[in-house]
């Protein structure tokens, strides 16, 4: 029985390759402009991802070592700054090849169900796993100035949980986390009247579905395209810079 277990769930590795840690970096653009100090910190984080989260692939999808890497890289760029306390409260990911379906249900005010399936790619599950398109991981890679990164977008989420409210506000000193909710409850207004009335916001207009939605949304601009966010949002971008670090393509 052990060793089908050993089979079936692969051995983390007790560091990581410098050869598969240099091809990562050379593909993805957003790790290749970290600073040697955030790198080191970064392979850190990515090597206690590894041996603390179980990488499932499901649908046929395989990944070998070095996309495992990637992925795990993806995810804890986020954690630059937080630290691996970021990684708290769930053990597994959820790899799919492409995008997918997910049921939803919605009881209105008066009482009528109304059910639905929406194509995703990628969900965070409170206390349970994140899960992730590999189709759009890829894409994103290819991309990276194009205001899109499903890992970071869902490991916002993540870090949102942490202190028990999903609600756009992550776990911050108490002082800071009266700012940034009052900050961002004002922006996100705004942006949510912009989008109500039509009016074409510089981002995706999914931000205005909700406050947690729109902190996910936005910290994807911080990585992959922080110059519009400053332009748009110059007050968010600022918490958000404090908050993950300076964006390595700022």
């Amino acid at each position: 029985m052990q060793g089908l277990f050993r089979r079936l769930f692969r051995t983390a590795p007790d560091s990581l390759d410098a050869r598969s840690w240099n091809d990562v970096r050379a593909r993805v653009r957003w790790l290749a402009r970290l600073d040697p100090g955030r790198d080191a910190r970064l392979q850190a984080l990515t090597l206690r991802f590894l041996r603390d989260k179980a990488i499932t692939p499901v649908d046929g999808l395989a990944l070998d070592d070095t996309q495992r890497i990637t992925l795990a890289a993806l995810c804890c760029l986020p954690l630059l700054e937080f630290g691996e306390e970021g990684l708290h409260g769930w053990s597994q990911v959820i790899v799919y090849p492409e995008a997918f379906r997910a049921h939803r249900s919605h009881v209105d005010a008066a009482g009528v169900l109304h059910e639905w399936e929406d194509e995703l790619a990628g969900e965070s599950w409170e206390h349970g796993p994140l899960i992730l398109s590999w189709a759009d991981i890829e894409a994103d890679i290819a991309e990276p100035d194009a205001g899109f990164c499903v890992a970071v977008h869902e490991m916002a989420h993540k870090l949102d949980a942490l202190d028990g409210l999903l609600d756009g506000t992550p776990a911050l000193p108490r002082d800071w986390q009266r700012e940034w909710a009052l900050d961002f409850q004002q922006a996100f207004d705004r942006f949510v009247e912009d989008v109500e009335a039509g009016r074409d916001p510089p981002i995706d207009p999914y931000a205005a579905e909700s406050p947690e939605e729109f902190f996910a949304v936005c910290s994807e601009y911080h990585f992959s395209d922080p110059a519009i966010l400053r332009d748009t949002l110059p007050t968010v971008a600022m918490h958000l810079e404090r908050f993950y670090g300076r964006s390595p393509l700022a």
